[in-house]
């Protein structure tokens, strides 16, 4: 069978998560957190080896935490999302300490990755669907010699994403009758109303209705490994354009989406019925940790995954 890779993304700190890192907090009935989920799920779709996306100065705290326990069932790398990772010609601005973004970290495993691959949030919990869906696609049905890029995305329905505890952004798409993205429309501050209605805001923030059937972008994406080789042929161009800006972020969604609408990519969007949730608000770990725990109670996870 055809090797893929699981490429979890762990370099940022939680910017809206008080009191620690938070895709370290432990969730799980047994002290597991949420990558531990993706993991064990991921292993169980298929998928030969994991990749971290980490930053240097979380190295110890990530392996103690999570990454010496998983070396011990799959095989297991590091890559390093660092400011100071630019191309040759190129420096950090004086001031900026923000992360150049996603695309930016997945170029840092280009020198590991050698198959198809994954790649998914660590802080989100995406449930075990998306992972066999994902896998399936990389193994049988991409084709990695396509002169376009074939790549896929677990969509989610909206109406499983959401937080009791605050207002979530979510990317609604929109497919054709064949399941193929034609676009992504970034919805901002999507809450539910008291009548179940769902109510965002349109990048000029104006109020939209969004359908609680309508389908999201979750980031977790399958990729040809050649996909790789342009995002690191790409990023001279987005530093020409942004790269003084303090907050500007090389964004794989953004890449995605340009390679599509120039139709140099297609992406089969791959529906998924599970439940995701992560912990984007400090108050939703109570949430998370009783999600955790019906799931358990009915027989989907062991009590203790270790």
């Amino acid at each position: 069978m055809k090797k893929t890779a699981l490429v979890i993304m762990a370099a940022g700190l939680g910017s809206r998560f008080g009191g620690g890192i938070k895709q370290l907090a432990k969730l799980g009935p047994s002290g597991e957190i949420i990558m531990d989920y993706s993991i064990h799920d991921a292993l169980d779709a298929g998928f030969d080896e994991i990749v971290f996306i980490i930053r240097k100065e979380i190295e110890k705290d990530f392996r103690e935490v999570i990454g010496d326990r998983i070396e011990k069932i799959a095989k297991c790398e590091y890559a390093f999302q660092e400011l100071d990772k630019l191309p040759e010609g190129y420096s950090v601005p004086d001031g900026r300490t923000k992360p150049w973004g996603t695309a930016h970290a997945l170029i840092q495993v280009r020198d590991l990755i050698d198959c198809p691959f994954a790649v998914i949030n660590a802080d989100d919990f995406y449930g075990k669907e998306g992972f066999k869906l994902i896998h399936d696609y990389l193994v049988n049905e991409m084709d990695e010699a396509s002169p376009v890029f074939d790549m896929c995305m677990a969509g989610y329905i909206v109406g499983n994403t959401l937080s009791d505890n605050g207002t979530v952004n979510r990317g609604v798409c929109k497919m054709g009758e064949d399941d193929y993205l034609k676009e992504i429309n970034e919805t901002y501050d999507i809450s539910k109303h008291p009548d179940g209605s769902l109510v965002g805001a349109d990048c000029r923030g104006r109020e939209v209705r969004v359908d609680g059937d309508a389908i999201v972008s979750m980031n977790m994406f399958g990729f040809p490994e050649k996909f790789l080789d342009t995002l690191i042929e790409n990023f001279p161009a987005w530093l020409d354009s942004y790269g003084e800006e303090m907050k500007s972020e090389y964004l794989l969604p953004r890449e995605v989406s340009q390679l599509m609408l120039a139709g140099k990519a297609t992406v089969k969007v791959l529906k998924d019925h599970d439940k995701w949730f992560g912990v984007t608000y400090a108050e939703d770990k109570e949430a998370v940790q009783k999600s955790l725990l019906e799931l358990v109670d009915k027989g989907v996870y062991p009590a203790s995954l270790y």
